[in-house]
């Protein structure tokens, strides 16, 4: 369940069952003094308490001496921060994410999240579904007091590795890398995936996330890196993965802005199930709920980054916004 890919550096492939990520990519670094785990697997799902038991134990790791980082707040990597994080210890992640967690723990997300994907055109009872989803996902995710926030800059120290978080806000609006800059090692979360595209969504209060996540991978060729680290799958080539991701949203925003042309006054879930998306099923109406939940929050990234820009623009009819190319 795990292997040694740096000195004293073991990834823990953490199952997600019945998920397309397949696993989440946990990072072990033993320490002198103390041990450190960047991010974890879901709360709730036994595979993922399983895989980490197993490792810590054959890894012998003392709960009493290790750390947790976080390369940002979604579920399958914060789940079980509270769990393998030892009792006087600390989890640290960026303090933007903490503080956007602490909104949606207070229901502001989740209303603001409806209030707009209704006007978008959203059948009700798919808000209905995602949401029901939602308010199981809190109940599995809970900040403790041992959260400590981090900022660009700030710098996690274990063993012999100093960990200098870098701010790519995009994936998620606190979304972090941590480098090592010795060792040209880049820890990319779900910042930078190499087979996969990370899921680019829009959230209440971030005016533009997808133009926020390009802007910091443009940002992130300042780094010197040989070996990246990624969240999820198989690591490759960092340099050449950024060109290819931004050459996708590119690719995407011809694509949203082709659509408007064709049929302006659509909705963007009409948008988003013209799109074409890589996932097994027949047609857009047998999308998996949360599926089609991701595909829509990246239309709607998209759409917004073309509104912000001008090159389209929204009306309000009947209640429900519809989009026209500018």
């Amino acid at each position: 369940m795990y292997e040694e890919v740096h000195k004293n550096i073991f990834l823990i492939r953490v199952p997600l069952p019945n998920n397309p990520l397949k696993a989440t990519n946990s990072y072990f670094i033993r320490g002198d003094s103390h041990d450190l785990l960047i991010d974890t697997g879901f709360m709730g799902v036994p595979e993922c308490r399983e895989a980490l038991d197993t490792a810590m134990e054959e890894l012998k790791s003392d709960p009493a001496r290790r750390d947790v980082l976080l390369t940002h707040m979604h579920a399958d990597h914060a789940g079980l921060a509270g769990v393998y994080c030892g009792e006087d210890r600390h989890i640290y992640m960026n303090i933007t994410d903490i503080g956007y967690m602490n909104m949606y723990f207070s229901g502001d997300v989740d209303e603001a999240m409806l209030r707009r994907y209704r006007k978008e055109g959203v059948p009700e009872e798919l808000n209905q579904a995602v949401n029901a989803r939602f308010r199981k996902g809190k109940e599995k995710l809970k900040l403790d007091p041992r959260y400590n926030g981090l900022t660009h800059g700030s710098v996690v120290e274990c063993g012999d590795y100093s960990l200098r978080l870098i701010s790519v806000p995009g994936h998620c609006p606190g979304n972090s890398m941590f480098y090592i800059s010795n060792e040209k090692i880049m820890f990319t979360g779900d910042h930078i995936l190499f087979d996969i595209s990370p899921n680019i969504t829009c959230f209440p209060f971030i005016r533009d996330s997808l133009g926020n996540y390009i802007n910091s991978l443009a940002r992130s060729y300042r780094y010197d890196v040989k070996t990246a680290f990624p969240g999820h799958r198989e690591s490759g080539d960092y340099s050449k993965r950024i060109s290819e991701l931004l050459h996708h949203h590119r690719s995407r925003l011809d694509e949203v802005l082709r659509i408007i042309h064709e049929m302006p006054g659509s909705s963007a879930y009409e948008i988003a199930s013209y799109m074409q998306w890589r996932i097994h099923a027949r047609n857009w109406e047998t999308f998996p709920i949360m599926q089609k939940y991701f595909a829509l929050g990246e239309c709607l990234a998209h759409i917004d980054y073309l509104t912000n820009r001008s090159q389209i623009f929204c009306r309000s009819e009947d209640g429900k916004r519809k989009y026209y190319p500018a």
